[in-house]
């Protein structure tokens, strides 16, 4: 990895460190004394450090990691839900609900490094993310009936997505948690490392993607999004518009002129 960059602050509970000479931004749940249980202060500071890493157009890729080591996210605080009346819960739902939306509205690839627990909204941060990089602590799993609710964060519609409605329905129906080897066999994460190694595989794992065209990056996320569930010619037409906007750009036309001269683009991000 290139050398780290100073880290930025968003409110007490999140930081965001850039790597790669910036093209890497990595956000940390850091909330430590809670096992990073996401509190409305917590869901504020992700949702700020979302929007501000979807606006830098010097970002070409995303890891979601976490500063506590026993843990990835245990999900929503429900010592400070336990305290909040209806009316307040309602007032509280959409501070949360953006905290989710905001990672998986990023414009750019985006990693999980995942160890320890990753439970309820901690395993929605995850799979709110392209690719999930676990290690062998991983204990995910959508727990959230065995407390008289339902995954809230994404988690009835991005686990269909990953490992398909039948599986889905077992995994949320029943609450149960999953460890490391049978969840990269479930393919509830794509890559399972040796404890203690997601970050640092992540991290690699965001590099070798940010080597590439920022502009290719983002249209081809937008690609494989905006295409999935539609029948193949409605997809075939998303991912035409996809390619007309990148067809043109300054990267484009660097990325060909690289391939000849036999040398490393140097992308203008446009």
């Amino acid at each position: 990895m290139g050398e780290e960059q100073q880290q930025q602050r968003f409110g007490e509970f999140v930081g965001v460190t850039r790597h790669e000479g910036g093209t890497v931004a990595e956000l940390a749940l850091d909330r430590p004394r809670a096992m990073n249980a996401v509190s409305s202060a917590m869901a504020r500071a992700i949702g700020g450090a979302c929007a501000a890493l979807a606006a830098d157009h010097g970002v070409r890729a995303v890891v979601v990691t976490s500063t506590h080591e026993r843990a990835f996210c245990v999900g929503a605080d429900l010592k400070e839900r336990n305290s909040l009346t209806d009316a307040e819960l309602v007032r509280q739902r959409p501070v949360a609900r953006a905290a989710y939306t905001g990672v998986l509205d990023l414009p750019m690839p985006t990693i999980a490094a995942v160890h320890g627990f990753a439970l309820g909204g901690g395993f929605e941060l995850a799979l709110a993310c392209d690719l999930i990089v676990a290690d062998a602590t991983a204990v995910v799993g959508l727990p959230e009936v065995s407390v008289g609710v339902i995954p809230g964060g994404g988690g009835t519609q991005l686990l269909p997505r990953r490992v398909g409605a039948a599986r889905a329905a077992e995994l949320i129906f029943t609450a149960r948690r999953v460890e490391a080897a049978e969840a990269a066999d479930l393919g509830l994460v794509d890559r399972l490392v040796a404890a203690g190694g997601d970050r640092d595989e992540a991290l690699a794992l965001a590099g070798r993607i940010a080597a590439n065209s920022p502009v290719g990056l983002r249209a081809a996320k937008r690609a494989l999004r905006l295409g999935h569930g539609l029948d193949l010619r409605a997809g075939l037409e998303v991912e035409d518009a996809a390619w007309r906007s990148v067809a043109f750009s300054g990267d484009r036309a660097e990325g060909v002129a690289a391939f000849n001269e036999k040398r490393a683009p140097r992308w203008p991000g446009e």
